[in-house]
């Protein structure tokens, strides 16, 4: 009998539940996100927040152990050493170089694959664009090594015309890497196109307008935030890439090689000098805002 009315009011307990919680789609929401909003915070928001504190803490320059004193020289030196500066605006330079080239080779691929190539062909090239990111990070850099060092297949293609490969530095680097984040351009934009009304392109065509006008006017306006949504990808992986500069950049330096290399000697440099791509993407994010960028990804 006692156990007939531990399971009645176990039962009346999960209806009157599954009941508030069917009227309150907000409470529902809110418990469903709760488990990983707070894994959120805790993990990402609160490892952020570390390191944000822990640039500001010294390094005893004899025995390299952090001293937890608070202070604002590694800014400061972040600031005001040339160095450092250099590395920054050099790192920007090549996470907007690589954004501007992977726009450029992404548009006219994506257009072939969603305006051009056959409805049946398309699913097999949108595939084939995504099989270089099955590929190991580490074996497409590799192969690039191999491709742009001397005597490669870079070497091989432009002797015949006098000319040789860009070896290993700066350029390399950017080659590299648009390489790696292209495809990340390419599925934004080539979703867009996809999207874009037929009958837009022929109103714009019954109404006088050549193909540059109708370009100008109707497709890079409705493709654009596409494009903004793909550069936060390209802009972000490349300002914070460290390995293919180690690989093939030969004595280039990037902020993620500084970093790096100040993890082991002295840590709060390091976090100092962290804080800089988190700064620069978040106002990245907030100048791309306005173009209905975040909205696509």
């Amino acid at each position: 009998m006692t156990t007939d009315v531990t399971t009645a009011a176990g039962r009346g307990t999960v209806r009157w539940l599954a009941g508030t919680l069917h009227r309150r789609p907000r409470l529902r929401l809110t418990l469903l996100l709760t488990a990983p909003l707070l894994w959120l915070t805790v993990l990402y928001l609160g490892s952020l927040a570390v390191l944000f504190v822990s640039a500001f803490w010294t390094t005893d320059s004899f025995t390299s152990e952090v001293v937890k004193v608070w202070s604002t020289d590694n800014f400061h030196a972040l600031f005001t050493t040339p160095v450092f500066r250099q590395v920054v605006l050099r790192s920007v330079g090549v996470a907007l170089a690589v954004t501007a080239l992977c726009a450029l080779i992404a548009f006219p691929v994506a257009f072939y694959t969603a305006r051009v190539a056959r409805p049946r062909w398309r699913p097999l090239l949108v595939v084939a664009i995504l099989t270089p990111l099955w590929a190991s990070y580490l074996v497409k850099v590799y192969a690039w090594r191999l491709i742009l060092a001397e005597g490669g297949l870079a070497d091989w293609m432009l002797r015949p015309f006098g000319l040789s490969g860009p070896g290993f530095g700066l350029p390399a680097t950017v080659l590299t890497l648009t390489y790696l984040w292209l495809p990340y351009m390419i599925l934004p934009i080539h979703t867009a196109l996809e999207q874009l009304p037929d009958n837009l392109l022929d109103a714009s065509a019954d109404l006088g307008a050549r193909a540059g006008r109708t370009f100008r006017s109707v497709v890079l306006p409705m493709v654009l935030p596409s494009v903004a949504a793909g550069s936060v990808f390209t802009f972000s992986l490349s300002l914070g890439d460290y390995i293919t500069v180690q690989i093939v950049g030969g004595k280039t330096q990037l902020i993620g090689n500084l970093v790096y290399s100040n993890v082991e000697l002295n840590l709060p440099m390091a976090a100092a000098l962290g804080t800089v791509p988190v700064v620069v993407i978040v106002l990245y994010l907030l100048a791309i805002r306005r173009t209905g960028a975040l909205n696509n990804l």
